[in-house]
């Protein structure tokens, strides 16, 4: 499909209907990025969702997007609940993959002599890589609770406290979950793996902040330059890997078979209706993985602090660490959102992209009612990372959603052979980041430019009114899988 792209402002790209399009795509990039998206068929997947059954508006692609299976990442679409579909290529493997940020009281000048031992002891006690297990053996009772409680379960089990609870989107638990929908081998996928990191792109990365945009919202938000804080970035694991695949091969086989009459322009929009026995079973299933994935960083935060107070031998009230906020960037969900004037529920597809509630949305907690939504952006492991805070924008040109990330620009293949022969680790030293990986192949893959500039793509959802930036964080030691 030839894309044609129409240039609306600075920071807005339409895609017009043609074909069998339903509603337009619609970009939010600038100059200097749309031009690595018109290279990677990226922008062929945002028409090819505009053609899906009850999409409502737009097909929506944010600065960050890159191609995906089926969906691009860094892209979002909302369905009507009775005409529209459920997709898992637009949730994506890893659901629930997301981030969540802790504050200190600690200052980059008391860390920097430390930071190479907190990095190793972190690296010790947060089990990270392909594959990788924890000490955590679930039985099978205990991984349906999981999977329904979420984040609450590892509360109470002593993972954290109830006030974290109020820093996580949907309060750490997504309701409407049922364990007796999922497989033998997605069961068995999650019984270990709860409390480990993974592989790829995901991390734990000890960073400073080295600038305020917005020092009243920062103080809401308890950042001040000079402050350590800890960035993670994970999700459900192989548990929500298998979910996906699970569901993406019955859906397939439901419209192969003639049961679903879809006419899809590519076979990896597999879906089903909302309204279908097999659309509900999938979300129902999907908020399996999404409070796993809840509970999985609770728990990840929780070795984090003991970490922390063993290494540098200080206490808890001088290291003041505290959840700052728990985004998720691969969900679908339920949502009240305007349409054509009118309130419609609708369910939003957000693949690699972030929620961005305003000021004084219901769905938030008292604690950020004022100020919005704290919105959690990671950059590379080279450059730097960001939060920002939702704004009204959001809600009126993208349901309510901003970007997630940086965003690749190489393949894994392109970057392993862009970093062929160079020592990625001592590069990085050279910066001031210390870094520890598991797998021989993962810095390579994962090298700074494999990624998009990642101050481009805040600067793009801040000036088109996505989000606004409160505070830029910095780098110093991170693990990898």
């Amino acid at each position: 499909m030839a894309i044609t792209l129409k240039k609306l402002d600075p920071y807005r790209w339409l895609i017009p209907k043609t074909g069998s399009m339903r509603v337009p795509g619609l970009i939010f990039s600038n100059d200097e990025l749309i031009k690595d998206v018109q290279e990677d068929q990226s922008l062929t997947q945002v028409a090819n969702v505009a053609t899906l059954p009850g999409i409502v508006g737009y097909s929506l692609a944010m600065p960050d997007i890159h191609r995906g299976y089926g969906f691009p990442i860094g892209g979002v679409a909302a369905f009507d609940l009775d005409e529209g579909i459920i997709s898992p290529g637009g949730v994506g493997y890893d659901i629930n993959c997301g981030c969540r940020l802790l504050t200190t009281r600690l200052r980059a000048d008391e860390i920097r002599p430390m930071i190479k031992d907190l990095v190793s002891a972190l690296f010790k006690n947060i089990p990270c890589g392909a594959g990788s297990t924890s000490n955590i053996h679930l039985s099978k009772k205990e991984e349906e609770q999981v999977a329904v409680q979420g984040a609450v379960w590892a509360v109470k089990k002593g993972f954290g406290s109830t006030e974290d609870l109020e820093r996580i989107e949907d309060y750490g638990t997504m309701e409407g979950a049922d364990p007796s929908l999922l497989s033998e081998r997605a069961i068995k996928r999650g019984k270990d793996q709860l409390g480990t990191l993974g592989s790829g792109n995901h991390f734990l990365e000890i960073q400073v902040i080295d600038h305020i945009y917005d020092q009243e919202t920062a103080r809401t938000f308890n950042l001040s330059e000079g402050r350590i804080t800890v960035f993670l970035h994970t999700g459900s694991r192989g548990f929500g890997h298998q979910i996906c695949d699970d569901f993406l091969k019955q859906m397939s086989m439901s419209i192969s078979d003639g049961k679903e009459q879809f006419v899809l322009p590519d076979r990896q929009l597999a879906c089903a209706y909302l309204k279908s026995d097999q659309g509900r079973h999938y979300l129902a299933a999907m908020a399996c993985a999404a409070n796993y994935a809840w509970a999985n960083r609770q728990v990840l935060m929780h070795w984090t602090e003991e970490t922390f107070l063993k290494t540098l031998l200080i206490s808890p009230k001088d290291l003041g660490m505290n959840l700052l906020y728990d985004v998720c960037h691969n969900i679908a969900k339920k949502e009240v959102h305007n349409v054509e004037g009118s309130k419609a529920t609708l369910c939003v597809h957000r693949k690699g992209a972030t929620r961005s509630l305003p000021p004084g949305h219901p769905l938030l907690s008292p604690i950020y009612r004022d100020s919005g939504q704290p919105v959690l952006i990671p950059g590379d492991m080279g450059t730097y990372s960001y939060v920002l805070a939702g704004a009204e924008g959001a809600m009126s040109q993208s349901f309510g959603s901003t970007c997630h990330g940086a965003g690749r620009v190489l393949s894994r293949t392109k970057a392993l052979k862009k970093a062929k022969g160079r020592a990625i680790n001592r590069e990085l030293e050279d910066k001031g980041i210390y870094v520890l990986s598991r797998g021989k192949r993962t810095l390579k893959e994962e090298i700074p430019e494999a990624y998009k500039d990642i101050s481009q793509i805040v600067d793009v959802v801040h000036k088109s009114g996505l989000a606004n930036k409160v505070a830029r964080l910095k780098s110093l030691g991170v693990i990898k899988g």
